[in-house]
C-alpha cells in the first residue's frame, strides 16, 4: 500500500464521532458513549480485557506497514528540530514495543476489585476498600503517536474509557494506532467507544474536554509546558499533570569514575527528547577536575553541547558559559547545563531552586551520602547509581505510563494501572440501624 493508501485507510477507520467541524459536537456524542463504555468495561471479566489488549497488539504488529507509511506522512510534514522529530519518529521496534507494551499489561494482575482495606466496626458492620475504575479519561497529547496505545491499554485494562486528542504533528500515526485498539475491542467483544480519538487536531476538543465537568472524570495532559499550562489553567476537571523534566545527575566525591561517566552518557544522550532525560550534571568539587574532563569529552564525542558555570569553566575554558536562566531550562536537546557544587546539601540546594521534582539522581559509593541525598528531595522519582531515563513505566514493570505525574495527588512518577483507579466502600450488616 502506498502512503496515500495508507492514510486513507486511517482516516476513515478512526472511529470518531462527529466531524472536524470546529463546532465541539464530537464531544457531545462522543462523551455519553464512553460514559456508557465504562459501565461495560467495569463489569467485564479481566480475561475479556486481556484478550482485547491482545489482539489489539495482534493488529499493531499485522498493519505495521499502514501504520509506518502513516507515520512517515507525520514526518514529511513536520519541520521539527531532531529531538521533537525522534519523539514523532515510528520504526519497527518502536512498533514492536507498544504491541508488547500491550501484553505487558495484558500480563499484570487485575487492577480492579481489589481489597484495598477491610474492618470491622463494634457494631458488626463489616467494611472494604475495594478498586474501581475512575471512569471516563480525557487524554491530551502532542507529538508523541505511542502515546495513543500506552493510554488506551492501561485505560482499558483499569476499566476506564479514554477519549484521546493528540497532536496535529502526529494525527496520522494516532489514526492508525487508533484503529488497531479498535480492532482488539471488536475481536474481544467491548465497546469500542471504550477508546475514541478526535477526528482532527482542532483546538476546539481541548476547550470542549477542559470544560467537561460531569462527562470527563479525569483530564491528563502530556505534552510541553504551554500545553499542560493551558490545561491546569482553563480545566473545569480534575487535571493529572506533569511539570517539566528538568532532571538532574549529581556525581558525588565517592562515585565510581567509570560507573559516573557511564550513566551520564546515558541519561543524557540515549534519548535527548524525552523527559527523564537528564538536563543538568552536578559534579562534587573534591573530584571535578579529574572527572569532569573526561565526562565532557565522552559527551562530547556523542554530539553534546554545555553550558558551564564559572567553577566548571575554570576547569574546562572552552565551555560556553551558562546565562542565568540555562539552569531553568529543559533542554530536550544535546545541550547539557553544568555546575560545581560543594558536597551533597548543596547539590539539595541546586536542585531545589532549579529542578521540577520530575526525577532526580545521585552516583556515589557512599550510602550515607545517597541516604541524605534520596531524603532531602521531593521529587517524584529520586534514584541512586542509575540512569535517569529509567523513569519510564514499562522499565517499572507498569507495561506502559500514560505519564508521569510531579504533582502531590495520590498518583506520582510513572502513572500506571494502580493510579488509573479510585476506589468504593463496601459496607455489609445484619439488620443494623443507626441511633
Amino acid at each position: 500500500m502506498d502512503a496515500g493508501g495508507a492514510a486513507g485507510m486511517a482516516v476513515a477507520d478512526t472511529g470518531a464521532t462527529g466531524v472536524g467541524d470546529g463546532s465541539g459536537a464530537w464531544l457531545a456524542a462522543a462523551g455519553p458513549a464512553a460514559r456508557a463504555a465504562t459501565r461495560v468495561l467495569a463489569r467485564s471479566g479481566v480475561d475479556q480485557r486481556d484478550a482485547a489488549l491482545r489482539a489489539a497488539a495482534a493488529a499493531l504488529r499485522e498493519k505495521a506497514a499502514a501504520v509506518l507509511e502513516a507515520n512517515a506522512l507525520d514526518l514529511a510534514a513536520s519541520t521539527a528540530r531532531a529531538a521533537f522529530r525522534d519523539r514523532l519518529t515510528l520504526n519497527e521496534a518502536r512498533l514492536e514495543s507498544m504491541a508488547g507494551g500491550l501484553e505487558q499489561i495484558a500480563a499484570l494482575p487485575d487492577p480492579l476489585n481489589r481489597e484495598l482495606a477491610a474492618w470491622t466496626r463494634p457494631n458488626g458492620l463489616r467494611l472494604r476498600r475495594v478498586s474501581t475504575p475512575v471512569g471516563v479519561i480525557g487524554m491530551i497529547y502532542e507529538s508523541r503517536p505511542n502515546v495513543g496505545a500506552d493510554a488506551a491499554g492501561l485505560c482499558l485494562k483499569s476499566g476506564n474509557a479514554v477519549l484521546l486528542r493528540g497532536g496535529s504533528d502526529s494525527l496520522h500515526s494516532a489514526r492508525a494506532i487508533h484503529a488497531a485498539m479498535r480492532e482488539g475491542l471488536r475481536a474481544a467483544g467491548l465497546p469500542e467507544a471504550a477508546v475514541q480519538m478526535a477526528p482532527d487536531a482542532d483546538r476546539v476538543h481541548v476547550a470542549a474536554m477542559l470544560a467537561a465537568n460531569g462527562t470527563v472524570d479525569l483530564i491528563i495532559p502530556r505534552g510541553g509546558r504551554s500545553l499542560v499550562e493551558r490545561v491546569q489553567r482553563e480545566a473545569r476537571v480534575p487535571v493529572l499533570a506533569h511539570a517539566e523534566g528538568l532532571c538532574h545527575t549529581f556525581v558525588h566525591r565517592a562515585a565510581n569514575p567509570e560507573m559516573a561517566r557511564r550513566i551520564v552518557c546515558n541519561a543524557k544522550m540515549r534519548r535527548v527528547g524525552i523527559c527523564g532525560s537528564t538536563e543538568t550534571l552536578l559534579v562534587d568539587a573534591p573530584v571535578a577536575a579529574t572527572l569532569l574532563p573526561s565526562i565532557v569529552a565522552d559527551l562530547r564525542a556523542l554530539g553534546c553541547d554545555f553550558r558551564a558555570d564559572e567553577r566548571a569553566r575554570a576547569i574546562l575554558p572552552e565551555l560556553p558559559a551558562a546565562t542565568a536562566a540555562d539552569f531553568d531550562t529543559e533542554w530536550l536537546d544535546a545541550v547539557l547545563s553544568v555546575a560545581v557544587v560543594d558536597g551533597t546539601e548543596a547539590a539539595l540546594a541546586h536542585i531545589a531552586r532549579h529542578g521540577s521534582a520530575h526525577t532526580d539522581c545521585i552516583v556515589t559509593e557512599d550510602a550515607d551520602a545517597a541516604a541524605t541525598f534520596m531524603g532531602g528531595l521531593d521529587s517524584a522519582v529520586v534514584m541512586w547509581n542509575a540512569s535517569t531515563q529509567f523513569c519510564d513505566g514499562g522499565e517499572f514493570g507498569f507495561g506502559a505510563e500514560i505519564g508521569i505525574s510531579t504533582g502531590r495527588m495520590h498518583a506520582r512518577g510513572p502513572v500506571g494501572l494502580e493510579q488509573l483507579c479510585c476506589f468504593r466502600y463496601e459496607v455489609r450488616g445484619d439488620g443494623q440501624v443507626r441511633l
